[in-house]
């Protein structure tokens, strides 16, 4: 009886398996023909799957009138609690779609974790000695969907605009 029952179920994973690499496929297909998908995937923390999935759900970039209105349309940015004009920032919001939120998060810690293997971003590194590593992932998911806006917005692909050398006095400066 064990042996019937667990033959059905390795039947049912290889269905599914199949059915999972015709999705992924379809995918692949789709991000080819899209040239909004293939800009996005060139953001780092973004991949095939996270890009796909930002090129179908946001049509009308232009309907956002900045990157951090995107932001705050997927979750990333702070709650304002605002009393007698002083700002006091709160937690996340995570309003909006939970999905897209999700899959730029997973992408930023991605990004996050190699941050801290190389030597490609010290402000990501120097940041993450400032505060929690969670934090510094939403903060870097909150900057990924800005400049998904932006590359949707106004076109182009992503480029690191400017390299950071250390000052001799240890101040950070652009080149």
């Amino acid at each position: 009886m064990l042996r019937s029952t667990l033959q059905v179920f390795a039947a049912q994973l290889e269905s599914l398996g199949k059915g999972i690499r015709a999705l992924e496929r379809k995918l692949i297909a789709w991000n080819r023909s899209d040239p909004t998908s293939q800009r996005l995937e060139t953001i780092p923390g973004v991949g095939i799957l996270t890009a796909t999935a930002l090129s179908a759900s946001i049509e009308n970039p232009a309907a956002f009138r900045s990157g951090r209105d995107l932001a705050a349309f997927l979750g990333l940015v702070p709650r304002q609690n605002s009393t007698g004009g002083k700002p006091r920032l709160g937690s996340i919001s995570r309003m909006g779609n939970g999905y897209l939120r999700h899959l730029l998060v997973v992408g930023a810690t991605s990004v996050v974790r190699r941050a801290t293997r190389n030597d490609t971003a010290p402000w990501l590194r120097a940041l993450l000695d400032r505060k929690p590593a969670r934090l510094v992932t939403v903060g870097v998911a909150n900057k990924t969907a800005r400049i998904v806006w932006a590359l949707m917005a106004r076109g182009g692909t992503y480029q690191a605009h400017f390299r950071v050398s250390p000052d001799p006095v240890g101040v950070t400066r652009p080149v």
